[in-house]
C-alpha cells in the first residue's frame, strides 16, 4: 500500500515584507495622471492581511475596487488586501491670485467655444461624477441666456432658493450636490434680455451670494462663446482650472481653440478637454461610426500640451435621461458611459492636484471598438 502525499500543501507562501510592499506601490503607476505614485502609502500588515491607506488630493472613491485587484496582482501576496482612499482637497491657486470664495475651495469653469456640444449635459455629468467620487461639489448655471441645470438635476418647475439673513441665496440640493441657476430666479416664459454689463453683474452677485456649504469643487457652466462675457467672468471670477467640452468636427475644434486662447490669455489652466458626440453606436447592430470625425480633439489636446479627459459617445441614453432630470451617472451608475464621467472626475481632480499644474499625457478613456 503507498501512501500518497500532497506536495503543495506544504509549499510556503509568500510574504513581503513591508519594505518590499512600499517599493511595489510607489512605483505603481497612477491611472489617472501616468505618473508613479510615490510615497504616499501608510502600510500595516499582520499574518493575513496587507492594511493600505492611499493618500491623495482627489477625490478617487469609486476606483478602489479595482485598484485593490491591481494592487493584488502587483505584490502576488497570498494575504488579503484591504485598502482605504484617504483623500484631502485643498484649495489651488486662481489666476491672478483672486481672493477665493467663501465655503468654495476650487472652482473648475467648464465651457465650450460654441453651443450644441453638450456643455450642459457634460457639466453636470461630471460633477455628478465627482460627488461619487466621495467630494462636496457644487453647480453654478452660469448660462443666463439658456439656463438648463435645474431641469437636468430633476428639480420641479417653480424651485426657488431659500434666503438667509435677507442677503443669501441657499442653493437647492439634488443628488447631493449643491445648484444655483438664473432659472431659480425667473419662470421659463421670462426672456432675460440683457446686455454684457447686466449679465456679468448679474452671475456675478449669484457667484458671491449664495451661500455654498464647504464645497471642495464648484463647476461653473459657462454660456457659449469666447465674448466679451465670457473674458469678463472668467477674469472676475477666481478660478483653479478649466475643462474644455468640444465635438471632433472641425467647426467645433475651431471653436474650442478660441476656448483655450481665453483662457491662457487671463492665466487660467486648462485642465483638459472632453471629447463628447465622439462617436455613434446603432443601438441596432452595435455598428461604431465616427459620424462628426475621428481624433479631432486629441489633435487639438496635443497642439496645446493639455490631457484628453475622456472621449464620451453620440448616446440617446445621455440626451434622454439628462431631460428627464436623471442624468446618466445617477440613473445607470454602473454603466459603461457613467465610468467613462467618472474617469473624466477623476483625472480632472489629479490634474489640478499635480504640482503647478502640470499637463501629463494621459490615457484617453473611451467607448471600445469591440
Amino acid at each position: 500500500m503507498t501512501t500518497q502525499t500532497h506536495t503543495d500543501d506544504h509549499q510556503p507562501k509568500q510574504r513581503l515584507l513591508d519594505s518590499q510592499i512600499q517599493s511595489h506601490l510607489e512605483s505603481l503607476i497612477d491611472e489617472n495622471n501616468g505618473h508613479a505614485y510615490g510615497g504616499v502609502w501608510t502600510i500595516k500588515t499582520d499574518a493575513e492581511r496587507i492594511m493600505l491607506t492611499l493618500h491623495l488630493g482627489y477625490p478617487a472613491e469609486q476606483e478602489k475596487a479595482s485598484l485593490e485587484a491591481r494592487i493584488k496582482r502587483e505584490l502576488n501576496d497570498s494575504r488579503d488586501v484591504l485598502l482605504e482612499i484617504d483623500c484631502q482637497v485643498v484649495r489651488h491657486a486662481t489666476q491672478g491670485n483672486i481672493t477665493g470664495l467663501q465655503g468654495v475651495k476650487n472652482i473648475i469653469a467648464v465651457a465650450s467655444g460654441k453651443g450644441g456640444v453638450g456643455k450642459s449635459t457634460t457639466t453636470v455629468n461630471l460633477a455628478l461624477a465627482m460627488a461619487r467620487e466621495g467630494a462636496r461639489v457644487g453647480i453654478l448655471d452660469a448660462d443666463i441666456y439658456g439656463p438648463s441645470q435645474g431641469m437636468m438635476m430633476g428639480f420641479a418647475d417653480g424651485t426657488r432658493p431659500q434666503v438667509r439673513d435677507e442677503k443669501m441665496f441657499v442653493p437647492p440640493v439634488a443628488y447631493g450636490v449643491q445648484v444655483m441657476s438664473m432659472a431659480f430666479l425667473t419662470t421659463k416664459d421670462t426672456p432675460v434680455a440683457w446686455r454684457g454689463p447686466m449679465v456679468t453683474g448679474a452671475l456675478m452677485q449669484i457667484l458671491t451670494q449664495t451661500d455654498w456649504s464647504d464645497l471642495d469643487y464648484l463647476f461653473v457652466d459657462m454660456p457659449p462663446g469666447t465674448g466679451d462675457i465670457q473674458l469678463t467672468l472668467s477674469q472676475k471670477i477666481p478660478v483653479a482650472g478649466s475643462v474644455i467640452v468640444t465635438t471632433p468636427q472641425d467647426i467645433a475644434l475651431l471653436d474650442a481653440r478660441r476656448g483655450i486662447e481665453m483662457f491662457n490669455k487671463v492665466n487660467i489652466p486648462v485642465l483638459g478637454l472632453v471629447e463628447n458626440m465622439s462617436v455613434h453606436i446603432c443601438s441596432n447592430c452595435g455598428h461604431h461610426e465616427a459620424i462628426f470625425g475621428e481624433e479631432g480633439g486629441v489633435s487639438l489636446a496635443k497642439e496645446y500640451n493639455v490631457g484628453v479627459l475622456g472621449k464620451l459617445p453620440l448616446s440617446l441614453a445621455i440626451r434622454e435621461q439628462s431631460d428627464a432630470g436623471s442624468p446618466v451617472v445617477v440613473s445607470a451608475p454602473e454603466g459603461d458611459i457613467a465610468a467613462i464621467y467618472q474617469s473624466i472626475a477623476r483625472k480632472l481632480g489629479a490634474t489640478l492636484a499635480s504640482p503647478q499644474n502640470e499637463q501629463f499625457a494621459m490615457p484617453t478613456i473611451g467607448m471600445s471598438d469591440d
